[in-house]
Protein backbone atom coordinates (compact mmCIF):
# COMPACT_ATOMS: atom_id res chain seq x y z
CA UNK A 1 0.00 0.00 0.00
CA UNK A 2 2.87 2.33 0.89
CA UNK A 3 4.52 1.29 -2.30
CA UNK A 4 1.90 2.04 -4.21
CA UNK A 5 0.43 5.25 -2.65
CA UNK A 6 4.27 6.31 -3.84
CA UNK A 7 3.81 5.91 -7.74
CA UNK A 8 5.10 2.69 -7.96
CA UNK A 9 2.93 0.58 -10.08
CA UNK A 10 2.63 -3.38 -11.05
CA UNK A 11 6.50 -3.36 -13.05
CA UNK A 12 7.50 -0.18 -14.68
CA UNK A 13 4.75 2.05 -16.22
CA UNK A 14 5.61 3.63 -19.66
CA UNK A 15 5.62 7.56 -19.49
CA UNK A 16 2.54 8.93 -21.16
CA UNK A 17 2.66 11.01 -24.51
CA UNK A 18 0.82 13.99 -22.93
CA UNK A 19 2.01 15.43 -19.73
CA UNK A 20 4.04 12.14 -18.93
CA UNK A 21 5.60 12.93 -15.44
CA UNK A 22 2.01 13.69 -13.74
CA UNK A 23 1.77 10.21 -11.95
CA UNK A 24 4.83 10.18 -10.51
CA UNK A 25 4.54 13.72 -9.76
CA UNK A 26 1.16 13.74 -8.19
CA UNK A 27 2.19 10.50 -5.97
CA UNK A 28 5.35 12.63 -4.84
CA UNK A 29 3.37 15.78 -4.03
CA UNK A 30 7.03 17.18 -3.52
CA UNK A 31 10.38 16.76 -5.04
CA UNK A 32 13.53 17.36 -2.90
CA UNK A 33 15.83 19.43 -4.03
CA UNK A 34 19.14 18.55 -3.40
CA UNK A 35 22.92 19.65 -4.95
CA UNK A 36 25.16 16.77 -5.09
CA UNK A 37 25.91 15.85 -8.20
CA UNK A 38 27.87 12.73 -7.54
CA UNK A 39 25.85 10.15 -9.84
CA UNK A 40 22.66 12.12 -10.78
CA UNK A 41 20.75 14.92 -8.97
CA UNK A 42 18.73 13.95 -6.76
CA UNK A 43 14.99 15.69 -8.15
CA UNK A 44 15.84 13.38 -11.52
CA UNK A 45 15.82 10.72 -9.45
CA UNK A 46 12.58 9.56 -8.10
CA UNK A 47 10.83 9.85 -11.66
CA UNK A 48 13.51 7.17 -13.39
CA UNK A 49 12.85 5.17 -10.00
CA UNK A 50 9.13 5.18 -11.27
CA UNK A 51 9.36 4.85 -14.61
CA UNK A 52 12.74 4.29 -15.62
CA UNK A 53 14.58 6.22 -18.51
CA UNK A 54 13.86 9.63 -19.87
CA UNK A 55 15.21 12.42 -20.88
CA UNK A 56 16.68 14.90 -18.38
CA UNK A 57 15.53 17.92 -20.59
CA UNK A 58 11.90 17.05 -20.36
CA UNK A 59 11.59 17.05 -16.85
CA UNK A 60 13.33 20.01 -16.53
CA UNK A 61 11.26 21.46 -18.90
CA UNK A 62 8.52 20.53 -16.82
CA UNK A 63 9.56 21.91 -13.88
CA UNK A 64 10.50 25.38 -14.84
CA UNK A 65 9.07 26.08 -17.36
CA UNK A 66 5.52 25.30 -17.46
CA UNK A 67 3.98 26.99 -14.55
CA UNK A 68 2.90 24.11 -12.63
CA UNK A 69 5.64 23.88 -10.08
CA UNK A 70 7.46 26.40 -7.52
CA UNK A 71 9.72 25.71 -5.48
CA UNK A 72 9.95 26.28 -1.67
CA UNK A 73 10.49 24.73 1.99
CA UNK A 74 7.87 22.16 1.74
CA UNK A 75 10.30 19.34 3.17
CA UNK A 76 13.75 20.30 2.49
CA UNK A 77 13.75 22.69 -0.74
CA UNK A 78 11.46 20.99 -2.89
CA UNK A 79 9.54 21.54 -5.94
CA UNK A 80 5.47 21.37 -5.04
CA UNK A 81 2.41 21.74 -7.26
CA UNK A 82 2.50 25.94 -7.86
CA UNK A 83 -1.49 26.11 -6.38
CA UNK A 84 -0.32 24.78 -3.28
CA UNK A 85 2.30 27.23 -2.27
CA UNK A 86 -0.41 29.02 -0.26
CA UNK A 87 -0.92 26.55 1.95
CA UNK A 88 2.97 27.43 3.03
CA UNK A 89 2.26 30.93 3.70
CA UNK A 90 1.65 29.82 7.99
CA UNK A 91 5.23 28.64 7.09
CA UNK A 92 6.08 32.19 5.59
CA UNK A 93 4.70 34.07 8.50
CA UNK A 94 7.01 32.22 10.98
CA UNK A 95 10.13 33.01 9.17
CA UNK A 96 9.54 36.42 8.98
CA UNK A 97 8.95 35.77 12.76
CA UNK A 98 12.23 34.23 13.37
CA UNK A 99 14.18 36.54 10.84
CA UNK A 100 12.51 39.96 12.14
CA UNK A 101 15.85 40.89 14.20
CA UNK A 102 18.25 39.99 10.75
CA UNK A 103 15.92 41.59 8.27
CA UNK A 104 16.37 44.82 10.60
CA UNK A 105 19.76 44.77 9.81
CA UNK A 106 19.42 43.63 6.10
CA UNK A 107 16.98 45.96 5.64
CA UNK A 108 19.13 48.31 2.60
CA UNK A 109 20.38 45.16 0.99
CA UNK A 110 16.90 43.38 0.89
CA UNK A 111 15.56 46.69 -0.37
CA UNK A 112 18.09 46.92 -3.47
CA UNK A 113 17.73 43.36 -4.17
CA UNK A 114 13.70 43.91 -4.68
CA UNK A 115 14.51 47.24 -6.45
CA UNK A 116 17.22 45.51 -9.09
CA UNK A 117 14.37 42.23 -9.66
CA UNK A 118 11.73 44.90 -10.07
CA UNK A 119 13.54 47.02 -12.58
CA UNK A 120 15.33 44.02 -14.21
CA UNK A 121 13.19 41.06 -13.90
CA UNK A 122 14.30 37.49 -12.16
CA UNK A 123 18.21 36.75 -11.89
CA UNK A 124 20.86 34.64 -10.06
CA UNK A 125 21.96 35.86 -6.94
CA UNK A 126 25.37 36.46 -8.22
CA UNK A 127 24.24 38.22 -10.63
CA UNK A 128 22.69 40.61 -7.26
CA UNK A 129 26.14 40.67 -6.29
CA UNK A 130 27.63 43.62 -5.52
CA UNK A 131 30.10 42.75 -2.82
CA UNK A 132 32.27 39.42 -3.04
CA UNK A 133 30.98 36.77 -0.67
CA UNK A 134 33.09 36.82 2.71
CA UNK A 135 33.01 32.64 2.49
CA UNK A 136 30.83 29.98 1.55
CA UNK A 137 28.87 27.18 3.08
CA UNK A 138 27.20 28.37 6.25
CA UNK A 139 24.64 31.57 6.39
CA UNK A 140 27.01 33.66 7.87
CA UNK A 141 29.79 33.35 5.54
CA UNK A 142 27.18 34.32 2.60
CA UNK A 143 27.28 38.23 1.31
CA UNK A 144 24.62 40.52 2.45
CA UNK A 145 23.23 40.29 -0.98
CA UNK A 146 23.51 36.24 -1.06
CA UNK A 147 21.58 36.87 3.01
CA UNK A 148 18.88 39.18 1.75
CA UNK A 149 17.61 36.90 -1.12
CA UNK A 150 17.24 34.31 0.64
CA UNK A 151 15.46 35.79 3.51
CA UNK A 152 13.24 37.33 1.19
CA UNK A 153 12.89 34.10 -0.56
CA UNK A 154 11.74 32.16 2.79
CA UNK A 155 9.56 34.91 3.87
CA UNK A 156 7.67 34.75 0.69
CA UNK A 157 8.45 37.94 -1.42
CA UNK A 158 10.90 36.38 -3.56
CA UNK A 159 10.12 33.38 -5.71
CA UNK A 160 12.06 31.16 -7.92
CA UNK A 161 11.32 31.66 -11.37
CA UNK A 162 13.96 28.84 -12.56
CA UNK A 163 17.05 27.46 -12.68
CA UNK A 164 19.99 28.86 -14.49
CA UNK A 165 22.68 25.29 -13.92
CA UNK A 166 21.62 24.72 -10.60
CA UNK A 167 21.50 28.16 -9.29
CA UNK A 168 18.35 29.61 -8.33
CA UNK A 169 16.55 32.68 -10.53
CA UNK A 170 14.51 34.55 -8.04
CA UNK A 171 11.83 37.04 -8.83
CA UNK A 172 10.07 39.29 -7.15
CA UNK A 173 6.82 36.81 -6.03
CA UNK A 174 4.00 38.74 -7.85
CA UNK A 175 6.05 38.83 -10.68
CA UNK A 176 6.89 35.02 -11.41
CA UNK A 177 3.50 33.62 -9.81
CA UNK A 178 0.48 33.54 -10.94
CA UNK A 179 -2.26 35.30 -8.45
CA UNK A 180 -3.70 32.19 -6.97
CA UNK A 181 -0.23 31.06 -5.76
CA UNK A 182 0.28 34.33 -3.76
CA UNK A 183 -3.32 33.81 -1.79
CA UNK A 184 -2.74 32.94 2.53
CA UNK A 185 -4.20 29.44 3.88
CA UNK A 186 -4.59 30.15 7.79
CA UNK A 187 -2.44 27.64 9.46
CA UNK A 188 -4.87 25.37 10.58
CA UNK A 189 -6.40 25.24 7.56
CA UNK A 190 -3.37 24.59 6.16
CA UNK A 191 -1.92 22.39 8.23
CA UNK A 192 -5.12 19.97 8.13
CA UNK A 193 -4.75 19.76 3.89
CA UNK A 194 -0.85 19.09 3.91
CA UNK A 195 -1.72 16.22 6.45
CA UNK A 196 -4.02 15.07 3.81
CA UNK A 197 -1.51 15.33 1.25
CA UNK A 198 1.13 13.67 2.72
CA UNK A 199 -1.09 10.18 3.99
CA UNK A 200 -2.44 10.26 0.45
CA UNK A 201 1.63 10.04 -0.24
CA UNK A 202 2.04 7.52 2.35
CA UNK A 203 -0.75 5.70 2.07
CA UNK A 204 -0.22 4.55 5.57
CA UNK A 205 2.01 6.32 7.90
CA UNK A 206 2.18 7.15 11.72
CA UNK A 207 1.79 10.27 13.48
CA UNK A 208 5.87 10.88 12.96
CA UNK A 209 5.58 9.72 9.39
CA UNK A 210 2.42 11.97 8.52
CA UNK A 211 4.04 15.39 10.37
CA UNK A 212 7.81 14.74 8.88
CA UNK A 213 6.32 14.64 5.22
CA UNK A 214 6.02 18.90 5.23
CA UNK A 215 8.17 19.18 8.17
CA UNK A 216 6.08 19.60 11.15
CA UNK A 217 6.45 18.54 14.48
CA UNK A 218 4.28 15.47 15.69
CA UNK A 219 2.99 17.67 18.59
CA UNK A 220 1.77 20.24 16.10
CA UNK A 221 -0.44 18.21 14.39
CA UNK A 222 -2.37 16.07 16.61
CA UNK A 223 -5.39 17.54 16.40
CA UNK A 224 -5.74 17.74 12.35
CA UNK A 225 -5.30 14.25 12.64
CA UNK A 226 -7.63 13.38 15.00
CA UNK A 227 -10.07 15.82 12.61
CA UNK A 228 -9.43 13.81 9.20
CA UNK A 229 -10.17 10.90 10.95
CA UNK A 230 -13.53 12.09 12.75
CA UNK A 231 -13.89 13.03 8.53
CA UNK A 232 -13.43 9.57 7.78
CA UNK A 233 -10.53 10.61 5.51
CA UNK A 234 -8.02 8.90 8.03
CA UNK A 235 -8.90 5.32 9.12
CA UNK A 236 -6.62 3.83 12.10
CA UNK A 237 -5.66 0.85 11.51
CA UNK A 238 -2.88 -1.57 13.35
CA UNK A 239 0.76 -2.21 11.29
CA UNK A 240 1.81 -5.78 12.48
CA UNK A 241 5.51 -5.01 13.97
CA UNK A 242 5.10 -1.32 14.75
CA UNK A 243 5.01 -0.70 18.07
CA UNK A 244 6.63 2.14 20.45
CA UNK A 245 9.34 1.77 22.73
CA UNK A 246 7.58 0.22 25.14
CA UNK A 247 6.42 -1.72 23.16
CA UNK A 248 2.82 -1.40 22.42
CA UNK A 249 1.27 -1.34 19.43
CA UNK A 250 1.56 2.68 17.44
CA UNK A 251 -1.04 4.08 16.31
CA UNK A 252 -1.28 4.78 12.54
CA UNK A 253 -3.71 5.65 10.22
CA UNK A 254 -4.29 4.69 6.57
CA UNK A 255 -5.83 7.54 3.93
CA UNK A 256 -9.41 6.50 2.52
CA UNK A 257 -8.45 6.27 -1.06
CA UNK A 258 -5.20 4.00 -0.39
CA UNK A 259 -5.56 0.45 -2.39
CA UNK A 260 -3.83 -2.66 -1.71
CA UNK A 261 -2.77 -3.62 -5.61
CA UNK A 262 -3.13 -7.25 -6.30
CA UNK A 263 0.51 -7.21 -8.08
CA UNK A 264 2.99 -5.21 -7.11
CA UNK A 265 6.84 -6.24 -7.21
CA UNK A 266 8.56 -3.33 -8.34
CA UNK A 267 12.15 -2.84 -8.59
CA UNK A 268 14.31 0.00 -8.42
CA UNK A 269 16.97 2.66 -7.36
CA UNK A 270 16.24 5.39 -4.94
CA UNK A 271 18.05 8.59 -4.48
CA UNK A 272 18.62 8.98 -0.75
CA UNK A 273 15.99 11.44 -0.58
CA UNK A 274 13.31 9.46 -1.99
CA UNK A 275 10.07 9.91 0.22
CA UNK A 276 10.29 6.21 0.63
CA UNK A 277 13.62 6.82 2.61
CA UNK A 278 13.67 10.11 3.80
CA UNK A 279 12.54 9.52 6.93
CA UNK A 280 14.80 6.84 8.00
CA UNK A 281 12.87 5.82 11.32
CA UNK A 282 9.97 4.91 8.28
CA UNK A 283 12.20 2.67 6.33
CA UNK A 284 13.29 0.76 9.15
CA UNK A 285 9.66 0.07 10.13
CA UNK A 286 8.67 -0.69 6.63
CA UNK A 287 11.64 -2.76 5.55
CA UNK A 288 13.81 -3.15 8.83
CA UNK A 289 16.35 -1.16 6.36
CA UNK A 290 18.52 0.97 8.27
CA UNK A 291 19.88 3.67 6.25
CA UNK A 292 22.31 6.77 6.91
CA UNK A 293 24.05 9.16 4.24
CA UNK A 294 27.57 9.09 4.53
CA UNK A 295 28.52 12.35 2.54
CA UNK A 296 29.65 13.83 5.76
CA UNK A 297 31.41 11.03 7.52
CA UNK A 298 35.02 11.02 7.39
CA UNK A 299 36.08 8.18 4.49
CA UNK A 300 38.04 5.62 7.13
CA UNK A 301 34.49 5.61 9.68
CA UNK A 302 32.36 5.30 6.19
CA UNK A 303 30.59 1.67 6.55
CA UNK A 304 29.06 1.28 2.46
CA UNK A 305 30.03 4.09 0.83
CA UNK A 306 30.06 7.74 -0.09
CA UNK A 307 26.94 8.17 -1.89
CA UNK A 308 25.03 4.69 -1.34
CA UNK A 309 21.60 4.47 -3.56
CA UNK A 310 19.06 2.40 -1.72
CA UNK A 311 18.30 -0.61 -3.95
CA UNK A 312 15.06 -1.98 -4.40
CA UNK A 313 13.71 -5.57 -5.39
CA UNK A 314 10.90 -7.24 -5.61
CA UNK A 315 9.40 -4.48 -3.80
CA UNK A 316 11.57 -4.81 -0.71
CA UNK A 317 14.75 -2.76 0.15
CA UNK A 318 17.41 -5.29 -0.27
CA UNK A 319 20.62 -3.29 -0.89
CA UNK A 320 22.86 0.31 -1.11
CA UNK A 321 25.13 0.97 -4.20
CA UNK A 322 28.09 3.40 -3.88
CA UNK A 323 27.29 5.54 -7.70
CA UNK A 324 29.70 7.75 -8.96
CA UNK A 325 29.44 8.65 -12.75
CA UNK A 326 32.67 9.61 -13.97
CA UNK A 327 31.63 11.64 -17.13
CA UNK A 328 34.66 12.67 -18.61
CA UNK A 329 35.43 8.59 -18.93
CA UNK A 330 32.06 8.05 -19.98
CA UNK A 331 32.29 5.45 -17.17
CA UNK A 332 29.50 4.42 -14.04
CA UNK A 333 31.72 3.41 -11.24
CA UNK A 334 30.49 0.88 -8.93
CA UNK A 335 32.54 2.46 -6.07
CA UNK A 336 30.37 -0.73 -3.19
CA UNK A 337 27.52 -2.69 -3.69
CA UNK A 338 25.74 -4.20 -0.98
CA UNK A 339 22.89 -6.35 -0.26
CA UNK A 340 20.84 -6.52 3.27
CA UNK A 341 20.53 -10.21 5.19
CA UNK A 342 17.90 -12.35 3.33
CA UNK A 343 18.17 -10.36 0.18
CA UNK A 344 16.73 -11.78 -2.51
CA UNK A 345 18.05 -14.73 -4.36
CA UNK A 346 17.36 -12.71 -7.58
CA UNK A 347 19.23 -9.79 -5.89
CA UNK A 348 22.35 -9.40 -8.40
CA UNK A 349 20.62 -9.62 -11.24
CA UNK A 350 18.01 -7.02 -10.95
CA UNK A 351 20.96 -4.81 -9.41
CA UNK A 352 22.98 -5.33 -13.02
CA UNK A 353 19.74 -4.63 -14.95
CA UNK A 354 18.77 -1.42 -12.64
CA UNK A 355 23.16 -0.54 -13.16
CA UNK A 356 22.85 -0.80 -16.67
CA UNK A 357 19.99 1.07 -17.05
CA UNK A 358 20.88 3.60 -14.85
CA UNK A 359 24.82 3.85 -17.00
CA UNK A 360 22.27 4.71 -19.89
CA UNK A 361 19.83 6.82 -18.74
CA UNK A 362 23.15 9.04 -17.65
CA UNK A 363 25.11 8.67 -21.07
CA UNK A 364 27.94 6.49 -19.85
CA UNK A 365 28.88 3.53 -22.06
CA UNK A 366 31.00 1.73 -19.83
CA UNK A 367 30.02 0.43 -16.37
CA UNK A 368 33.31 -0.53 -13.89
CA UNK A 369 33.12 -2.47 -10.77
CA UNK A 370 35.14 -2.17 -7.74
CA UNK A 371 34.34 -5.32 -6.02
CA UNK A 372 33.82 -3.47 -2.50
CA UNK A 373 30.76 -5.44 -0.76
CA UNK A 374 28.89 -8.65 -0.29
CA UNK A 375 26.65 -7.81 -3.85
CA UNK A 376 28.18 -10.03 -6.63
CA UNK A 377 27.39 -8.08 -9.88
CA UNK A 378 28.39 -9.95 -13.21
CA UNK A 379 28.62 -6.89 -15.09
Amino acid sequence: MALASQGFGGGTPKLRQRRPFDPALGALHVLQIDSVTVFSRSHYMPVHSRHGVYEHAALDKELWESGRYTEYWAHEAALLPVEDRPLFAPRMARFRERYAGLAEELAPAAARVKERLRDEGPQTANSLEHEPRAGRGTWWGWSETKRAVEMLFATGEVAVAGRKGFQRVYGLAEDVLPREALGEVDADSAKLTLLERAARSLGVGTLADLADYHRFKPSTVKSQVAQLQEEGVLVPVAVQGWTTRGGKPEAAWMHRDAKLPARLAPDALLTPFDPLVWFRPRAERLWDFHYRIEIYTPAPKRVFGYYCLPLMVGGRLAGRIDLKADRAAGALLVQAAWQEPGAPLQTPDVAARLLRQAAAWQGLTEIRVSGRGNLPLAL
